[in-house]
């Protein structure tokens, strides 16, 4: 609150400079720009994956479904399906299932 009151900055310009400060790429723009931002650093290979933060939930996340992740899929940079037998990604790298370490065992009982 303090540096937003000291520099006078709109919510959106306060997202932008703390997420920024953090590391993260912050952008905003039309859908369209917002597909080529992501396909841009996913095609060099800057990122392989993205958390999207939207400045407002849940309007914000379902805009982003409805408007970019079309786009994202028509141009071959999103999945349609998950396909494969496989649903969680214990089971996609083949990893064990722990044992549940908050039930007793029957043979110990």
């Amino acid at each position: 609150m303090e540096l937003a009151r000291r520099e006078r900055l709109t919510v959106r310009q306060l997202i932008g400079r703390l997420g920024g400060g953090r590391g993260h790429l912050t952008f905003a723009g039309t859908p369209e720009q917002v597909a080529d931002t992501i396909g841009l650093w996913f095609a060099s290979g800057a990122a392989d994956g993205f958390n999207i933060m939207p400045a407002v939930l849940p309007s914000g996340l379902e805009a982003f479904v409805d408007h970019v992740v079309p786009i994202l899929r028509a141009r071959g940079l999103l999945r349609t399906e998950y396909g494969g037998a496989r649903r969680t990604l214990r089971e996609r790298y083949g990893l064990p299932r722990p044992a549940n370490q908050h039930v007793i065992a029957p043979a110990l009982v």
